[in-house]
């Protein structure tokens, strides 16, 4: 456990950091109560415009309200995207996740084509294949 201030602070045992724009990040931390009892802590952090500190905001949901929560929530953003806003493109704001996926499988794909260039035997003019032999390959 860790202490500041001298007040008991629970260890998250699972953390989700979601960054949404340039000034706020939620964080998602699941902690355990000293009898081993667990709960979510949904943190909003904001960073303020004329100083160098943060503007938190935390709300702690515990395990017999889980379902409660995502069924409202759940709730709440399906009426957004469906009475309120059906023609907009929520889908757009998926950038970081398709930008990490994309870059992961972008790195995949190079290491495996190095790897596969170094692993080639260099060809020799009596065992190049023609261009035509290249063709057929494809």
């Amino acid at each position: 456990m860790a202490y500041d201030n001298n007040e008991k602070k629970m260890e998250s045992i699972y953390s989700k950091r979601i960054r949404a724009g340039k000034r706020r990040t939620y964080f998602f931390d699941v902690k355990a109560t000293r009898a081993n009892d667990y709960y979510l802590t949904i943190t909003e952090s904001r960073k303020r415009f004329n100083d160098n500190g943060y503007d938190r905001h935390k709300i702690f949901l515990y395990k017999e309200d889980f379902n409660k929560f995502i069924k409202a929530l759940g709730e709440a953003i399906d009426y957004v995207k469906t009475e309120l806003m059906p023609d907009f493109n929520f889908d757009a704001y998926n950038h970081d996740e398709v930008a990490v996926e994309q870059e992961t499988t972008e790195a995949v794909a190079a290491d495996a084509e190095a790897e596969a260039e170094a692993q080639a035997p260099a060809p020799s003019e009596n065992n190049a294949p023609s261009s035509q032999e290249e063709v057929d390959k494809w």
